[in-house]
């Protein structure tokens, strides 16, 4: 019985997600998510409390697994700039195999209407920020990196060309056939994603002036 109820939990968080993505937060109803989930509302009540409850669930997990995954980086014994393009690479991977999800979140978040969803889950997400930056601060108290770096400018400038390249994708292809849901495609935006911000980043943590 108890094996049930976590399935019916996990099954509620995949159909919302898959909603989510597919028709928007405010397209989607709690109605939707249990014909999709096989669950009923009694039970999507019970585990998460409502719609919100449900969204604000799904993005604690995503940002939980990411949290893992740094830590695990973090203690890694190698440079900080080795632990950098780790990072990079881990988060290029994570959004680009989930750009549907990862556009949603972004439309959601960014909208005036929501400032009470965000503020649920910004704290965890300024955890992730934190660890990141330990990473970079770091790499400056062992000479690695040089003195003046601003830290949470680099952080914001892989973050913003990930979701930029997720969003708009135009802005850095020429052609107009390009589909991210495309494997070819996706392997190749990821690499171009990936090299681009791990030089940048490593010129400009390391160049002394």
């Amino acid at each position: 019985m108890k094996t049930e109820k976590v399935d019916k939990r996990q099954a509620i968080l995949e159909a919302a997600e898959k909603l989510f993505c597919e028709t928007g937060y405010e397209g989607t109803s709690t109605r939707q998510i249990s014909k999709e989930s096989g669950a009923n509302m009694a039970m999507i009540n019970y585990y998460f409390g409502s719609k919100e409850g449900v969204f604000v669930e799904i993005m604690n997990e995503r940002i939980a697994s990411f949290a893992s995954q740094l830590k695990i980086i973090n203690e890694d014994k190698i440079s900080a700039l080795e632990k950098l393009h780790k990072v990079i690479e881990g988060y290029v991977n994570r959004i680009l195999n989930n750009t549907a999800f990862h556009k949603m979140m972004h439309r959601e978040l960014s909208l005036t209407q929501r400032p009470e969803m965000y503020d649920k889950i910004k704290d965890a997400m300024g955890q992730n920020m934190q660890m990141i930056d330990r990473i970079i601060t770091g790499g400056i108290e062992d000479g690695s990196f040089k003195k003046d770096v601003d830290v949470r400018m680099i952080i914001a400038t892989i973050m913003g060309t990930i979701s930029n390249v997720v969003i708009a994708p135009n802005k850095i292809l020429s052609c107009s056939n390009f589909d991210l849901n495309n494997p070819k495609d996706k392997k190749m935006i990821k690499e171009r994603a990936i090299t681009h911000l791990q030089d940048l980043t490593t010129v400009y943590l390391t160049t002394k002036k």
